[in-house]
């Protein structure tokens, strides 16, 4: 048997989009931070419909590492769809945690990966009557089981929950009375812990949980920005949302009013354009976007550049700037964006290696614009 594993291991997720899994897996991953461990998670999302396949990746780190290991000691595997390609997955010796009310066939595992079979959908068709509870609170009680697993500490986890349904408070002691679901049946029914544990550290140091897309908001608001006009599209859209929730607690008035304005344009070239017309107009402004909306803002990005008007772009980059790509993310836009136009332009690009970085350089940004 393989030597255990204290504060340093991948947990990987594999779910279904639109399940309500993303909060259940953030909280997992806060509450590991919340224990003084280093984490880094990345999350792994195309731009899928409901039902189609998406990942969460936990590096678990007390020395604070943040790049992906590569190998995966325990897999979550919550999506049938995707079953074979995240077994094959795990490295030898790591552990596959399903929900086991439906049976499987042996050939459906590893002799060399550890199984742990937690009937999810059983204790929550016995729990709950509402078909939509039974899909959410399936998520807690996941969590709940691992961080039985895992020693990690369930107080933790409770104060969280508190606080992300703060203000719905009736949300509370249903979500911590799936959280003990999911820890007491791991608890009667496995060894706790596994070869696999969370013990508590002083690693974290003033580290905060944050993404990079949040931090480049703030780092928006830090460095005057007062108008964002954008275009949804995966996976910037999170970066406008982050800036408005900023701005209606730092862009307000004595009295309350609004010094701001975010607006969803109806394309791409409109957001550009807003900008544009916003920042002739003396307001920090930006637009925020991915490699097919830069491929429709060709025309005004050169009107920017040569009418010498500030105009500051995130490109969130995906597989390219091609609306017929798929949506993954990678580093794909990078000509496109130094060359953007149909003159001859050269445009400053800044790569923000990690979150911080995001905001600092971000907010360097709009103060030099």
């Amino acid at each position: 048997m393989s030597q255990p594993k204290i504060n340093d291991f991948v947990v990987k997720f594999a779910n279904i989009n639109g399940s309500g899994s993303a909060s259940a897996n953030q909280l997992f991953a806060k509450a590991i931070l919340r224990m003084g461990v280093p984490v880094s998670p990345r999350n792994i999302f195309p731009s899928n419909i409901q039902g189609l396949p998406t990942w969460y990746e936990v590096r678990v780190s007390e020395a604070g590492y943040l790049g992906a290991r590569g190998g995966v000691d325990l897999m979550v595997a919550m999506n049938p769809q995707t079953w074979d390609k995240d077994v094959l997955g795990i490295d030898p010796g790591g552990y596959l945690f399903y929900d086991s009310t439906k049976p499987l066939p042996k050939s459906k595992f590893r002799e060399d990966v550890r199984v742990i079979g937690v009937p999810l959908t059983e204790i929550c068709n016995s729990e709950y009557s509402d078909p939509r509870q039974r899909q959410l609170f399936r998520n807690i009680i996941y969590v709940g089981a691992l961080a039985a697993l895992l020693e990690m500490d369930i107080a933790e986890i409770e104060k969280l929950i508190g606080e992300q349904f703060k203000g719905k408070d009736k949300l509370i002691a249903p979500n911590i009375r799936a959280l003990h679901l999911g820890r007491d049946y791991a608890k009667t029914h496995f060894e706790c812990p596994i070869g696999l544990s969370v013990r508590r550290a002083s690693a974290v140091g003033d580290s905060i949980f944050i993404d990079g897309n949040t931090a480049a908001a703030l780092g928006c608001v830090y460095g005057g920005a007062t108008v964002a006009a954008w275009y949804p599209i995966t996976p910037s859209s999170s970066l406008a949302e982050a800036f408005a929730r900023h701005c209606r607690t730092y862009r307000k008035d004595e009295l309350g009013n609004n010094r701001y304005a975010v607006i969803q344009a109806e394309d791409e070239l409109a957001s550009i354009g807003m900008v544009i017309g916003a920042s002739w107009n003396g307001a920090r402004a930006f637009t925020c976007t991915s490699g097919p909306g830069i491929s429709l803002m060709q025309e005004f990005i050169g009107l920017a550049y040569f009418a010498e008007i500030p105009a500051v772009i995130f490109d969130v980059q995906r597989g390219g700037p091609s609306t017929g790509m798929p949506t993954r993310t990678q580093q794909a836009d990078v000509l496109a964006c130094a060359y953007a136009s149909h003159g001859d332009t050269k445009h400053v690009l800044l790569f923000p290696e990690d979150p911080a970085e995001s905001n600092l350089r971000n907010s360097r940004c709009m103060l030099s614009r």
